[in-house]
């Protein structure tokens, strides 16, 4: 089946649907619109982030996810969200990982959330006048890694033990 194109005019409205999709947690209809409006509109700059998010939003249902949002970032114009958003994917492929609580995920997801800081450092290297946005995440990172405890421990410290 052939897909059907929306307007040029009714992109403003196809964007709130993604974004509550998004907000209802239907990530694949949020994706979904907005590959549909990337069709009309292939540089719409507010349709290429809400895709990052949607396609992120769906780390714990999609082995490649992390791939699939990664490929939109070069089409992001503004250096800062490429670097704020390539954060973003790093840091919600840490919490997908800690969610699952596999044997030697925090240290998986330890390394994770050091790549979203990364990300974040060079957002904050380049952000707008008064946008605290990568400050606020890096902050969230740091938590998360001193909740988790996800030092990114010795294999010996992963290892579980006999008679616990």
């Amino acid at each position: 089946m052939d897909l059907k194109p929306i307007s040029k005019a009714g992109i403003p409205a196809a964007i709130q649907k993604a974004e509550r999709y998004r907000l209802l947690n239907d990530s694949t209809a949020a994706e979904s619109i907005c590959l549909d409006i990337l069709a009309v509109d292939a540089d719409n700059q507010q349709a290429l982030v809400m895709l990052v998010l949607a396609v992120s939003d769906q780390l714990d249902l999609s082995e490649d996810a992390v791939q699939r949002a990664r490929a939109v970032l070069p089409r992001l114009k503004d250096e800062y969200k490429r670097h704020y958003y390539s954060g973003i994917i790093s840091e919600r492929k840490a919490k997908s990982i800690l969610k699952r609580g596999a044997l030697g995920g925090e240290a998986v997801a330890h390394e994770w959330f050091r790549d979203a800081m990364r990300w974040y450092e060079k957002a904050e290297a380049v952000r707008p006048a008064a946008n605290d946005e990568a400050i606020l995440r890096w902050n969230t990172c740091v938590r998360q890694l001193e909740r988790h405890k996800t030092a990114g421990g010795t294999e010996d410290e992963l290892a579980p033990t006999l008679g616990e």
